[in-house]
């Protein structure tokens, strides 16, 4: 039974510490607990190492959590999610969010315990920019795929062909199963490749999904795979490293710009 690496943090007053520390160690998800928060890890060397780096003021536990306590937990309580046109859905509520809007562009996502549904915020505010621009006809590349929800959504909204990249390959292997959900959609390719080995420019727009500190350290690569006047979408963002970020990319204009609680999305263009 596959288990996923993870931290248990007991502590309100967590989110803001362990934000800061938290990102030289990759990790691949933060669930909200009633009681703290759980932090998810490509691998257990990565969480040995946050665990040891977080210890000395949260106090977390280390534990391995089994995928299908997840996928039990999601049946309970996932639904439907709606961002403009577009609703993702796990599968078991997919039939009633077709009912509910015929005309809507579905996505079905197969929850996973490392990787997004479209309920996070940071997916949200992707889906949202992702409509503010037009997509019909264009290439795209999403960068850090995970579940594959962005690029599966990005040929939904018209893109002529999209590739989800990512270097994890348990992400590699549920985008591709969630593409099988997804009947009807073609032009969508999943790779397992890290964001430097990327040939430049691959896209006519870029997603990056990721944290703040990865997206400053990784702006003028991100910027290197679209072609000039391309389009990058950020997300990860959080409010305090809003400006960091901004400055990272200073060589391209941003032209949207949405807030969704403690979150932050961008879209910039290259000149």
């Amino acid at each position: 039974m596959k288990t996923y690496p993870a931290l248990d943090v007991r502590s309100a007053d967590a989110d803001d510490l362990l934000y800061a520390q938290i990102d030289d160690f990759a990790p691949t998800a933060i669930e909200q607990r009633h009681d703290g928060l759980r932090v998810f890890f490509a691998s257990a060397s990565a969480r040995d190492g946050a665990l040891a780096a977080l210890s000395p003021r949260l106090n977390p536990s280390s534990i391995d959590v089994p995928d299908d306590d997840w996928a039990r937990r999601s049946q309970e309580n996932l639904l439907s999610v709606t961002v403009g046109r577009v609703v993702v859905s796990p599968p078991w509520a997919a039939d009633a969010a077709r009912a509910a809007d015929a005309t809507a562009l579905m996505v079905v996502i197969q929850p996973s315990m490392g990787f997004g549904t479209g309920h996070h915020a940071s997916t949200r505010l992707c889906l949202a920019a992702m409509q503010a621009i037009d997509l019909r006809g264009k290439s795209v590349l999403d960068i850090g795929t995970g579940s594959g929800v962005l690029a599966i959504a990005a040929r939904r909204l018209g893109a002529l062909r999209s590739v989800g990249v990512d270097i994890d390959p348990d992400a590699v292997r549920s985008a591709r199963e969630n593409l099988t959900l997804n009947p009807g959609v073609d032009g969508v390719t999943i790779e397992m490749a890290d964001l430097a080995a990327i040939s430049a420019p691959a896209a006519d727009v870029a997603i990056a999904n990721l944290t703040g500190a990865r997206l400053v350290r990784s702006a003028s690569t991100i910027l290197g795979a679209v072609s000039a006047g391309g389009i990058v979408i950020l997300s990860g963002v959080m409010n305090d490293e809003r400006d960091d970020v901004v400055g990272a990319f200073s060589r391209a204009a941003v032209i949207w710009e949405r807030t969704e609680g403690e979150w932050v999305g961008l879209t910039v263009k290259k000149p």
